[in-house]
């Protein structure tokens, strides 16, 4: 009876928790983009990801180097390069990019449209494909809860975390993390949060910026010891079976640091697939406009 009585106060203490930490929202009501994403604007990102042949990395960042920051300039692209980093640890000479375009699919597809025109784009295309292995992007919308990324004092480090998380997951990952963003803006580290539209899908990107590493271990750690933290990351780390964990720096264009591996636990699985962590250093920018 005793047993009885403990397991069943266990389950009172657990659903009470839970109904501090979850607001219910039935996913099927509406769009994942109609309910996570923010009104106020209509900003649509792209998360390029390029593996480089070790052979050509310093001259794929020369190429983008001389161009990318003219598209980024030029008034005429409704599109800003928010940052570009080169991977250290992890995924080896890999080169990351993140775009943002100011009014959504019909900027995007504006954009795509003028490229095909840019002759000078077109041999940099031309030139670029001979020096990678692979490629893939996302189309992300921005968590209406994260603010926009801005220019910030610097330089920083930049750490980018990724999840893959299970289908039917992403409304009750929004609701966790709309809570947990309070326990980490002590620092000013939260840059933006992002969640995938078009391309690998279930996806959510996590941006943060730190002055270095010691200070990024001190903010990490500094979080478990606000009251509430530990309820948040346990259920969101049920959206994941399995953590993948790489780090990156930047080189003259940017940078990622560190990789590791492993398992979660059976009762954590209940809605992540894994779990990426790269930190991608001090960013190569377009000083002028996209210092972040």
């Amino acid at each position: 009876l005793r047993k009885l009585a403990s397991s069943n106060n266990r389950l009172r203490e657990e659903s009470w928790l839970k109904s501090l930490f979850v607001r219910k929202v039935d996913p099927r009501k509406d769009a994942h983009s109609n309910l996570l994403a923010k009104k106020e604007t209509s900003s649509l990102y792209k998360l390029q990801f390029h593996n480089v042949k070790p052979e050509c990395l310093e001259a794929y960042n020369k190429i983008c180097q001389e161009v990318l920051p003219k598209i980024h300039e030029d008034k005429h692209y409704p599109c800003t390069l928010v940052g570009t980093w080169n991977t250290w640890y992890g995924e080896q000479d890999q080169a990351v990019h993140l775009w943002r375009y100011e009014g959504g699919y019909p900027a995007l597809t504006e954009v795509m449209n003028k490229l095909k025109e840019n002759q000078e784009f077109s041999r940099f295309r031309k030139e670029r494909s001979n020096m990678l292995l692979s490629r893939k992007n996302q189309l992300l919308l921005e968590f209406s809860f994260w603010n926009e990324p801005v220019p910030r004092s610097g330089p920083n480090i930049y750490e980018l975390r990724s999840y893959q998380l299970r289908p039917g997951t992403m409304i009750e990952w929004g609701n966790y993390w709309a809570r947990a963003i309070r326990f980490r803006q002590d620092g000013n580290e939260a840059v933006g949060g992002f969640f995938s539209q078009i391309g690998e899908l279930y996806m959510v990107h996590h941006l943060w910026a730190y002055k270095d590493l010691q200070t990024r271990e001190d903010i990490r750690n500094a979080a478990w010891h606000k009251h509430g933290w530990e309820e948040l990351v346990y259920y969101t780390a049920s959206s994941t079976p399995q953590n993948l964990a790489s780090s990156s720096i930047p080189s003259s264009l940017m940078t990622v640091l560190s990789t590791s591996k492993h398992t979660a636990s059976a009762e954590q699985k209940s809605f992540l697939n894994s779990e990426w962590e790269t930190i991608l250093g001090r960013i190569f920018l377009l000083q002028k406009k996209i210092n972040i």
